[in-house]
This record gives C-alpha cells, sequence and structure tokens, in this order.
C-alpha cells in the first residue's frame, strides 16, 4: 500500500467517526403536549439573554420549568418556578383562550380552583366556571393583557356560566366575556347583574387562601349596598380597580415552600365600603389622554426581576406536566 493510500483511507475513516459522533450528540425533538409542537433546543428562550425584554423570553417557553414549585417575587414582578397546568376541561369548569397558553400556576391555585369551581357552582347554580387568563409555564411578564399574573397566583374568572357543552377552541377564542356595568360605570347593569353574580364573588372571598378579588367599582358599590350594614369580613378582601367589569381576578397568599414570594400588605380593617369615592371621581371616570412620553417607557428586563427568574427561565423544561 503506498503512503498516499495509506493517508487517504485515514482520513474517510476519521470523517465516518465524526459524522457519527456528531449524529449522536444532536438533540432528539421533544413533542409537547401542551401544544403539540415540536419543541428544540432552537426553540428554547435564549439563555441570559440580557438585551431582550423579559416579557419575550417569558412568553416563548411553552412548558414549565422542572424544581419544586415556588412563587418567585412579587406579583407583578416575579416569576414561576416548577409550574402546573389547569387542565383546559373539568366537571365545572372550561378554560377560555387557549392560545395564550396562561393556564399554568403554582399547584396552590391549580388546587384552588378544582375546589372553588364546584362551590361556586353551587353557590349560583350555574354548570361551572369559565377561567381565563392564570400565568405563563415559567411565569414572569405577559406581553400583553396584565401587569400581574407573573408568580402563578392570579386568576381571571368570568362573570359568565359554563355553558351546558364543552366549547370548541373557536368558542374559547371568540366567546365575548359579558360586562356587568352600566356605559356610565356608575352602577351595575340591571340587565346583566344576577344575585348569582353576588354569591360567586361572595365564594370566592371567603375562601382562607385568598388574599385578593378585584372588581370594578360600581360591583363593589352593589355589593356594598346589598352587604355593606353587615360589615362582614370578606368585603375587605373585595377590592375595586381598572376595568374588572367583566371577571373577577382572585388573587392567592403567598404558598407555604416559597420564601422568595413577597407577600402584598394586608387589606384594612372594615368593608373598604367607605373608600369608594375616588373611583368615581371624573377623572377615573373620564381621564384625559397620556402625552406621549417623550422617550419610550423601559420595558421590564430579566435583570429587574429577582435574581432565581434568570435560572427559572434557563432551567430543563418539565415535559411531563402538560395535561393537553
Amino acid at each position: 500500500m503506498s503512503r498516499i493510500t495509506a493517508v487517504l483511507l485515514c482520513w474517510v475513516a476519521f470523517s465516518g467517526i465524526f459524522a457519527v459522533s456528531s449524529l449522536a450528540q444532536a438533540p432528539e425533538p421533544i413533542k409537547t403536549a401542551a401544544t403539540g409542537a415540536v419543541e428544540t433546543s432552537s426553540s428554547k428562550p435564549p439563555l441570559a439573554d440580557e438585551k431582550t425584554p423579559a416579557k419575550l423570553l417569558f412568553s416563548a417557553t411553552k412548558l414549565p420549568s422542572l424544581g419544586k414549585a415556588m412563587a418567585i417575587g412579587y406579583y407583578p414582578r416575579g416569576c414561576l418556578q416548577g409550574g402546573v397546568e389547569l387542565p383546559i376541561d373539568g366537571p365545572t369548569w372550561q378554560v377560555m383562550r387557549l392560545s395564550r397558553n396562561r393556564n399554568w400556576g403554582h399547584p396552590e391555585l391549580v388546587n384552588f380552583l378544582e375546589r372553588f369551581a364546584p362551590l361556586a357552582a353551587k353557590a349560583t347554580g350555574w354548570k361551572g366556571i369559565l377561567v381565563g387568563d392564570m400565568a405563563q409555564p415559567r411565569g414572569g411578564p405577559l406581553p400583553f393583557g396584565h401587569t400581574s399574573h407573573q408568580i402563578g397566583l392570579d386568576v381571571d374568572i368570568w362573570f359568565m356560566p359554563m355553558p351546558d357543552h364543552t366549547l370548541s377552541p373557536k368558542e374559547r377564542e371568540d366567546t365575548i366575556a359579558t360586562s356587568l356595568i352600566t356605559a356610565d360605570k356608575l352602577h351595575v347593569n340591571p340587565q346583566n347583574w344576577t344575585p348569582a353574580d353576588a354569591a360567586f364573588i361572595r365564594t370566592a372571598a371567603v375562601q382562607p387562601e385568598v388574599e385578593r378579588v378585584f372588581v370594578n367599582a360600581a360591583i363593589k358599590k352593589e355589593l356594598c349596598r346589598l352587604e355593606g350594614q353587615h360589615h362582614f369580613s370578606w368585603m375587605s378582601k373585595v377590592r375595586p380597580w381598572y376595568g374588572h367589569d367583566d371577571h373577577i381576578h382572585v388573587r392567592l397568599k403567598c404558598p407555604a415552600g416559597s420564601p422568595m414570594c413577597r407577600p402584598q400588605p394586608s387589606v384594612s380593617s372594615g368593608d373598604g365600603c367607605d373608600e369608594l369615592n375616588f373611583w368615581f371621581t371624573d377623572a377615573v371616570l373620564h381621564p384625559k389622554p397620556p402625552k406621549p412620553p417623550k422617550v419610550p417607557p423601559k420595558p421590564t428586563m430579566l435583570a429587574d426581576l429577582p435574581p432565581a427568574c434568570k435560572n427559572v427561565l434557563n432551567a430543563p423544561a418539565n415535559t411531563q406536566a402538560a395535561h393537553r
């Protein structure tokens, strides 16, 4: 065998070994149950990306992280480790807006919803509840819709009974929640408001793990008319907030085992019915259009969140977490 032939044979053998080695190291795609899509390493959010807004990094993750479930940070600035998915259909609930992939939360939130749904159905006479936004698989800032809902302890639940059939994906995207207030935002609309709505709010607020139930000020005012003379302690949890005329926003307390969860200050004593005047001022009811900012507001970046959120974002995905 000539020296040239020997060199060529060695080169071919080396090339084959390199090719086999490269194929063995190529990551296999993972089909996610949550989206039906194939997730590969290239579809994961950029690691330690300090230049991309956090809302884009967290919304790009389709599955939760591995690790013990923990709510990290504060409700409008944090993330979620070890989140779990609320099944899109249950005996007394259905999840809306599936395209958003926001039916994730801390296990305490999912447990709450699975327990609350039949209680609400019994209290209202409804067949069940319609669940709106919870959190993204790893929490974090959302690209639209909410400032909070970041640590897996917030959920929107519609003022609309669950229908007697399973909604199609299109119906879940197209159905519009019904507003319960008048056009002037001063009162509840008697054509839409019913005693069941009051029972719905009450059932949420009396649950011991609930920290707040946000509703429109006109709805709070009506509750004060109905319940104010009794000064029930649960009424202090029902807080007026902008919007919230077609759903309640339930917020849970920081759960045990989440040492990095920052609790919200406790509500003041009393039923809160003497604190409503602000919400019916002209500045709130008819706000002037804001002036365009001279400098665009800086988006929330990964560095603005608790340091642990970087680890949550970069952690391996829990591919067994999804129900869909």
